[in-house]
């Protein structure tokens, strides 16, 4: 970068031309002559070098990480490695600097969550907020120690799919274990979570806000994946919207509701796609989304708006 130091350092031959700093010698050099008019100057401009694979890292910050509330010490703690040369041992053979922080199984076990919630939040394209709240909530699970005798990979997969739902971009038990460790279940997922859910809410901890499964909350998304249009997405919502009125449906699966009313509503609108397709992005089987809407014809009155009159072709669809 050139500076021009005319008013402190200057080349009597041209007083006028501006100075390179050649930042790894120090030197101070004209840039007409090339005379060097000035050595060991100091740089006192911010010090942007990373020692940490300095080769492959990207991050040129020397200030560390930030604060980590749910670590002990908030991870300001500093760990003192092994002794290397003949420097860090004294005349008795023994290290003369010795790490006197030992991490416990409890410190371990948030460390590794914590790194498991950021890799899962990078698979799923979840921001900071999501990742935070995920490590919030392991954290109030493992110190009060609300749940016991799970794998930890079930909790914090459960902590992830909590956390979604209260940032409100809900994501299904499918998607989460498919991000999830590689031995973590969908029916592992969920007693997790029905054991973490009960606990924070009879505790009455401030991440007891979670709410309850709810198909208008996967239309959106769903639609969007889709790419089917907004009028279609419209009357989806209506029709989800409507379920609670219908005996028969009350405590489907929320995947499952999702799935027929966006296939309803495709039927009704004119943008026909099959069962197997909505199901396959919806995380519902196509058999299952063929009972919901057998179970949703009868009352297709009730489901749609006044002003629209259901297609007749829609039963006959369904018995294809």
């Amino acid at each position: 970068m050139s500076r021009s130091y005319g008013s402190i350092i200057r080349c009597e031959s041209h007083p006028d031309a501006p100075l390179i700093e050649d930042h790894r010698a120090g030197d101070m050099i004209c840039s007409e002559c090339g005379l060097v008019v000035g050595d060991r100057c100091v740089d006192v401009g911010s010090e942007w070098r990373t020692f940490a694979n300095d080769k492959e890292s990207k991050d040129m910050s020397r200030v560390g990480a930030a604060e980590d509330p749910t670590m002990e010490g908030q991870d300001l703690s500093t760990t003192i490695g092994r002794a290397t040369g003949s420097a860090g041992f004294g005349e008795n053979g023994l290290p003369i600097y010795r790490n006197r922080h030992t991490e416990s199984a409890a410190e371990k076990a948030k460390r590794k969550a914590n790194r498991e919630i950021k890799e899962m939040a990078e698979r799923l394209s979840a921001d900071q907020s999501i990742i935070n709240a995920a490590q919030h909530i392991f954290h109030t699970v493992h110190k009060d120690k609300l749940i016991k005798g799970r794998s930890n990979n079930a909790i914090i997969a459960a902590c992830m799919f909590i956390a979604c739902r209260q940032q409100s971009v809900p994501r299904t038990f499918k998607e989460i274990s498919a991000v999830a460790h590689t031995n973590t279940t969908i029916k592992d997922i969920g007693r997790c979570y029905k054991i973490i859910r009960k606990a924070l809410v009879s505790s009455q901890t401030p991440s007891s806000g979670i709410s309850s499964s709810s198909s208008s909350d996967l239309i959106e998304r769903f639609c969007s994946k889709l790419n089917l249009p907004k009028e279609i997405k419209k009357l989806a919502l209506f029709i989800v919207g409507k379920v609670n009125d219908i005996p028969d449906l009350t405590g489907k699966n929320p995947n499952s509701l999702a799935a027929s009313a966006i296939f309803l509503a495709c039927e009704q609108i004119g943008n026909i796609r099959s069962a197997e397709d909505i199901g396959r992005i919806c995380g519902a089987a196509e058999n299952t989304i063929k009972q919901t809407i057998k179970l949703m014809i009868p009352n297709l009155g009730k489901l749609f708006p006044p002003d629209v009159t259901p297609s007749h072709l829609i039963a006959s669809r369904i018995t294809k």
